[in-house]
């Protein structure tokens, strides 16, 4: 597979082209570039089937990512979009340009491998006329793309932690409705969003209690998003089996 590399941060590019080396994939990095002008000047210079995937940064200077996509004339190339947490909107809106796929930073290398197998899995289908591939892709397509839904839920509630939990808020974020996403959320993780955020709650309690044990009570209660401290309190001792206070004390 032929794949061109187009982010603005050096390290990025340096990053993904050693990963994507050692792969066992028969990979071939034509071209790394900074930024989207760069790369079409490149990319308009090729021929069909001679660039099969291309991996892009939605932010950077002189073209972005997005500009960068809908010049693409050619509709075979697999467009697989990265995107940091802040750009999530930038990155649904890629998806209606017919991207294959996006990434969030820092890139998974499992997600990013197995996400080329299927690329590679849908161009070999093709290539022999086997007319079930698109299906197949369509489906695998859809799969992973409420992987990545969840795994944007989860960075959100990981960033978000210390707020009021507005579900409709998020679902909309994601671009699903909260039935939906809850639903879905339950089926990937085996956990409810609510759970899953009280475990990150707790959890985050935790470092406030052993790294700064000048704080209070009540200030780590509001510091992991609970304004009731007795609530805080019970919740804590049922969750770890000890109160904040006895957790301190053990873990000094």
């Amino acid at each position: 597979m032929n794949i061109i590399i187009v982010d603005d941060e050096e390290f990025i590019r340096l990053g993904l082209e050693k990963i994507l080396t050692k792969m066992d994939l028969d990979i071939s990095v034509i071209g790394s570039y900074s930024n989207g002008m760069d790369a079409w000047t490149h990319i308009s210079k090729l021929g069909p089937g001679e660039l099969d995937v291309l991996i892009t940064d939605i932010k950077m200077p002189m073209m972005d990512g997005l500009k960068l996509i809908e010049h693409l004339r050619d509709k075979s190339i697999a467009t697989i979009v990265l995107s940091g947490f802040s750009e999530f909107e930038y990155a649904r809106k890629a998806l209606r340009y017919g991207v294959r796929d996006y990434l969030l930073k820092p890139v998974d290398k499992t997600n990013l491998y197995e996400l080329l197998v299927k690329v590679k899995q849908e161009r070999s289908g093709a290539d022999t006329g086997i007319e079930t591939t698109a299906s197949i892709g369509q489906e695998a397509s859809s799969k992973e793309k409420e992987h990545h839904v969840i795994e944007q839920m989860k960075a959100i509630l990981e960033q978000e932690y210390d707020k009021n939990f507005e579900m409709e808020r998020i679902a909309e974020t994601v671009g699903m409705s909260a039935n939906y996403l809850s639903r879905l959320f339950k089926q990937e993780t085996g956990m409810t969003i609510t759970d899953y955020l009280i475990d990150i709650r707790i959890e985050k309690a935790k470092l406030f209690l052993t790294d700064h044990p000048n704080l209070k009570n009540y200030e780590i209660s509001q510091l992991v998003g609970y304004s009731d401290p007795v609530y805080f309190n019970k919740l804590f001792k049922k969750m770890v089996g000890a109160t904040p206070k006895d957790y301190k004390g053990k873990n000094r």
